[in-house]
């Protein structure tokens, strides 16, 4: 098994993210209603979702990236993420491409999504470096990956146009050697969650 090439399947306690298919597209469109008009991020919409799709499975057969679905606790889809920029050569990757439906925000499933995912990278695909980006203007993601652990390594200005949005991406990062603390706080944040059914 190619570990850089097959999205693994990473369950937790609060969240299950699995390999992003088609056949989760009017599920993945039904979570993300009332998210449309987030200026921050690309919100894949029924009008949008079989363009995005074929992008993605474009980046996936090339190399670029490994697409999840996001499960909450009950199974419901709640969101997509992936690894992205991905690079065996450097042993580095970026978590990115996320989008929750409202109903999960402000809960333990990103924490543990994250949780998950760095685990992957460091421990699994060996990542010397895991990167996570956001939009400038985005002071709740800024917050949420700044809590994390992660540290910003600068700001890449005009970096997107998205919509009628020119954004400026703030980019952060999380090197091996800091991972173990990364992962000490992680479970420190987690272990608020346990028993309140986030």
């Amino acid at each position: 098994m190619n570990v850089w090439a097959e999205v693994p399947t990473l369950a937790g306690r609060h969240v299950t993210l699995r390999p992003m298919a088609r056949a989760d597209r009017d599920a993945i469109v039904e979570a993300f209603l009332g998210l449309e008009d987030l200026f921050t991020t690309t919100v894949p919409t029924a009008a949008t979702i079989d363009r995005w799709y074929d992008r993605l499975e474009g980046e996936h057969a090339a190399g670029r990236v490994l697409p999840f679905t996001v499960l909450d606790a009950d199974g419901r889809i709640s969101g997509v993420t992936r690894f992205m920029r991905m690079s065996p050569t450097h042993r580095r990757v970026e978590i990115g491409g996320t989008v929750y439906a409202k109903r999960v925000q402000r809960t333990g499933l990103n924490t543990e999504a994250k949780r998950l995912m760095l685990g992957h990278a460091f421990d699994v695909l060996g990542c010397n470096c895991v990167q996570l980006r956001t939009d400038f203007l985005n002071f709740a993601s800024r917050r949420a990956i700044e809590r994390l652990g992660a540290r910003m390594d600068g700001v890449l200005r005009g970096h997107l146009i998205l919509g009628e949005h020119l954004r400026d991406s703030v980019v952060y990062s999380i090197l091996a050697h800091e991972w173990p603390g990364v992962r000490r706080n992680l479970d420190r944040l987690m272990a608020r969650y346990d028993g309140d059914g986030a």
